[in-house]
């Protein structure tokens, strides 16, 4: 007999119910995959199961993460087909590393809606999970691991969807990966209780719309969150730590709102402030008619880096604290960066407020010149709080620039806040 077959089967008004099929081997799984019917499960005991599997039958594949599919070293390990189809619990490892033929440790084909794919040990080159053309797409709780040797653009992105409506990604835990969330041409998904570390970015929108991402958290990434060509992102309650380049980018992107998210040290040890390659808490480029308030930037190389068309934002009760150069701004306007009345919070902020209101007396004007002075020689960063520097910077708040260009906050806050995360919601 090629399969071991446990029909937990009863006979209810002449219907014959769903069957569990109990897998051994290579052999044995490929035949059940074959034989089972539409909403049979096919368990995988404990092992090693060599191979490329396709499953093209509403089916559920569950393990207990001690069953092992290797693709050995090429193609996919696992092509899913069909739809309803739910994959939980398995360790998959050997697939290739061809990002143009799509090689992935599970590659969901277009038609195959509301798969689901849980709590999977995932370990290889490509793409740890990919879908194209589909609708309602959950991944949970899964571990996926890329080739930390390979150079960053070289891997595979931990989870890849493109074209793809309504997915439910959360509670993953992604490393040595390109981005760790790439989405392309997606709509409405909801990104929450993700973990992200050692890759280029965390979570990647690419012409996508009706987002949200929230209490997810990135670490030693090049940058955090990026969203490029997108309209209406939700992103707030996140975290991104050690990032190189930035923490958030918006890049060609509209109509968003962005809050309660912190950026800490963000740092390029090769960064040209000339070049604008220096650490950013958050780079807007060509972005406009997005609302960015109660965010917190904290100990990056530059705070905030606007240019380029960035100008049509609105920002408020932000908090930038002990970043090396609170504002770069490349531009030929002059920025407003308060909101009825409230500003943001500036550590390098030298006014008063005799009024006692909360709100400085002063508005907030960051000196680019002398921000620029203190990179271009960091060793002259001993001076950034002699008096001498803060008469300067006094000096400079006492005017708008004579060009009429530049940032001004009309109503600094005095002191900083608390900035809470929220615990992710359930999501049912």
């Amino acid at each position: 007999m090629r399969y071991l077959a446990v029909m937990i089967a009863y006979l209810l008004s002449g219907s014959l119910v769903a069957a569990t099929w109990t897998v051994t081997d290579s052999a044995s799984l490929s035949a059940a995959l074959m034989d089972a019917a539409s909403g049979d499960s096919v368990h995988l005991a404990a092992g090693e199961y060599p191979g490329h599997f396709v499953v093209t039958k509403t089916l559920t594949m569950t393990s207990n993460a001690k069953a092992q599919l290797d693709a050995l070293g090429s193609g996919s390990a696992l092509t899913v087909r069909a739809p309803n189809v739910t994959v939980k619990g398995l360790s998959i490892r050997g697939f290739g590393a061809s990002l143009y033929d799509r090689d992935a440790a599970i590659l969901v084909e277009a038609g195959s809606d509301n798969v689901r794919v849980l709590d999977n040990i995932i370990q290889g080159p490509g793409f740890g999970i990919r879908a194209d053309e589909v609708q309602n797409i959950r991944i949970a709780g899964n571990h996926i691991t890329g080739n930390a040797k390979a150079h960053k653009l070289d891997r595979g992105d931990g989870i890849y969807l493109s074209y793809v409506t309504h997915p439910q990604l959360y509670q993953n835990t992604i490393q040595n990966v390109r981005d760790g969330i790439y989405l392309e041409n997606v709509s409405h998904s909801r990104s929450f209780d993700n973990h992200f570390s050692e890759q280029q970015y965390g979570i990647h929108y690419m012409y996508t719309q009706d987002d949200e991402a929230w209490h997810n958290q990135a670490f030693n990434v090049d940058g955090g969150y990026a969203l490029m060509s997108a309209k209406r992102i939700h992103l707030h309650h996140n975290q991104v730590a050690n990032a190189v380049d930035f923490g958030i980018l918006l890049n060609l992107t509209h109509e968003s709102k962005l809050h309660d998210n912190q950026v800490l040290a963000t740092h390029n040890p090769k960064g040209d402030v000339a070049l604008m390659s220096e650490g950013k808490g958050i780079f807007i480029y060509g972005a406009r008619d997005n609302q960015i308030y109660q965010n917190l930037f904290e100990a990056n190389d530059t705070g905030i880096n606007m240019a380029m068309g960035g100008e049509g934002n609105r920002l408020w009760l932000n908090q930038f604290i002990n970043n090396r150069a609170a504002v770069k701004y490349v531009g030929d306007s002059l920025l407003e960066w308060s909101y009825q009345g409230q500003g943001n919070y500036w550590s390098d902020y030298q006014g008063w407020d005799l009024s006692q209101d909360g709100i400085g007396d002063l508005p907030y004007q960051p000196n680019d010149s002398l921000d620029r002075l203190f990179w271009l020689y960091p060793e002259l960063s001993l001076l950034l709080d002699s008096p001498v520097v803060a008469l300067l910077r006094w000096l400079e708040q006492q005017f708008v620039p004579v060009s009429g260009k530049g940032v001004r906050d009309s109503a600094p806050l005095m002191q900083p806040f608390a900035l809470e995360l929220r615990i992710a919601k359930e999501y049912q």
